[in-house]
């Protein structure tokens, strides 16, 4: 029997930054220490392909298993890995320092693709008045 996997994946959804995002524009996360964090892969990622990647793919790929598979990997070593990985919940992009941090809302088209918007775009504030799109909050950094 199969382990059922669980995909982070959403539909016609925006992802507002979080109440507690001190960004108040999109900002481009840098490297920490000459290393990249998930921050930067997952701002790599979006901002060079909206409307490519589904959050699975993007939390999967910025992972710190996706990111150790190497280019040699093959497909059906992804496979696996990929589905190893989704066979536990994982942190959606809810959780993703792009809306907790760095200003950036993250929108699902009806596919599940998603793409990203600074808050302060008039792309963002109209996806955001949109009463056809769910609307969501980037989690809080902070209780209270």
């Amino acid at each position: 029997m199969a382990k059922a996997l669980h995909s982070t994946n959403v539909v016609n959804t925006l992802i507002r930054v979080a109440e507690d995002c001190p960004a108040r524009s999109g900002e481009a996360p840098q490297p920490r220490g000459g290393q990249p964090t998930v921050a930067t892969l997952q701002y790599a990622m979006l901002a060079s392909a909206p409307y490519k990647y589904t959050s699975d793919d993007v939390v999967f790929a910025t992972s710190a298993v996706g990111r150790s598979l190497d280019a040699k990997a093959t497909k059906q070593e992804r496979s696996l890995a990929r589905e190893a990985f989704f066979s536990k919940g994982q942190a959606c992009m809810r959780a993703s320092p792009l809306g907790k941090r760095f200003g950036w809302g993250v929108h699902a088209d009806a596919k599940g693709r998603i793409a990203i918007y600074a808050v302060d775009s008039k792309r963002y504030q109209a996806l955001a008045a949109d009463p056809e799109i769910a609307q969501t909050r980037a989690m809080r950094s902070k209780r209270g």
